[in-house]
């Protein structure tokens, strides 16, 4: 399991931000966030962005690693580092982290999570959501970057016990840990200053969109992740991922403030009226899977609420609203624009 799968794996599914100097190759890219001010015109620009499915690094041509480095992994570790020329992340929104600043050239492989159009025609190294030992040392990868849900441990070891470097990372579930994350895989890279130039570009683009929050909006808003298929309905509470996405964007989330400490609790009437959310936000998928919005309202409880009442439902594409990475400042874009509207 990976790191966006972590958040969700409480459900059995699961599903990088903020600041620094530029060097090595990185200055800020004016491409990467929308310009306009108001919340419309930004979510229009980040709609369009995302739209693409396409990745924008940093500004300055990409940085030269210096190395060899030693980092710290997650897994209680020292890691040396000593070439990069052959990176393989094993984590859609570490790989997202590499190729914005600027060293996608230098991937050999992705993880089935990495779905970005620069990394679709690279091979697949996870099946089942599993690392494939075979498949990841086919790639001669000269460094790995994984994450604490990574697995299974034994190709791990197998990775290791073969000489190629694993870092492993803490995953990121909140804004705050998207900072650390972004620092982290720059470092083991060799290039820090770069890291900190693509903080500083994702904190100045989340400011931007933090500021066109209207004043006084204040909506409660339900994170609801099913899948109708499988017979999954769950609401959101604190640790969901998305409860960090939504005060991001200026709103409460309903779950967590109805009391709901974990992060996925099963779905009854009882609860969605406790939550009283005035906005529902789901992964697209997921709402297409109960039958869109008229499934959804159908579903008991769902139409007592005011965002049921009122058809108040937002929808975000799966892998990208809890992806974390140096896309998430377009989703806050997005979820500004979509769930203050009155």
């Amino acid at each position: 399991m990976r790191a966006s799968r972590r958040r969700l794996a409480v459900l059995g599914l699961t599903l990088a931000l903020l600041a620094g100097a530029c060097g090595g190759g990185g200055g800020a890219s004016d491409g990467s966030a929308p310009a306009a001010k108001s919340a419309s015109e930004r979510a229009a620009a980040a709609e369009k962005q995302l739209a693409k499915n396409t990745l924008v690094p940093l500004e300055g041509g990409p940085p030269t690693p210096k190395l060899p480095v030693t980092v710290d992994s997650s897994d209680g570790r020292e890691v040396t580092v000593e070439d990069a020329s052959r990176i393989l992340p094993l984590n859609g929104g570490v790989a997202e982290i590499v190729f914005t600043l600027g060293l996608g050239d230098r991937v050999v492989g992705r993880d089935i999570t990495a779905t970005f159009a620069e990394a679709k025609k690279l091979p697949q190294v996870t099946k089942a959501h599993d690392v494939s030992a075979e498949s990841v040392l086919s790639l001669r990868p000269t460094v790995v970057l994984a994450d604490t849900d990574t697995g299974p441990q034994e190709a791990i070891d197998q990775i290791r016990d073969a000489g190629v470097p694993v870092v492993v990372l803490d995953p990121a579930t909140e804004l705050a840990d998207v900072t650390t994350r972004t620092t982290r895989v720059a470092e083991a890279l060799g290039v820090p200053a770069a890291g900190k130039a693509l903080n500083r570009r994702m904190n100045d683009e989340l400011a931007a969109a933090r500021a066109a929050v209207p004043k006084g909006s204040k909506p409660k808003v339900a994170f609801l992740y099913m899948r109708g298929s499988a017979a999954v309905y769950l609401i959101g509470g604190k640790g969901s991922g998305a409860d960090s996405l939504v005060e991001a964007a200026g709103a409460v989330d309903a779950g967590k403030e109805a009391g709901l400490d974990k992060p996925f609790t099963p779905i009854t009437s009882e609860a969605l009226v406790r939550a009283q959310p005035d906005v529902i936000l789901m992964m697209t998928k997921g709402l297409e899977s109960v039958g869109g919005v008229d499934g959804l309202v159908d579903i008991p409880g769902v139409g007592q609420t005011p965002a049921g009442m009122n058809r108040r439902v937002v929808d975000m594409e799966d892998g990208v609203l809890l992806g974390y990475g140096p896309r998430t400042p377009l989703v806050i874009d997005i979820l500004v624009d979509r769930i203050h509207q009155t």
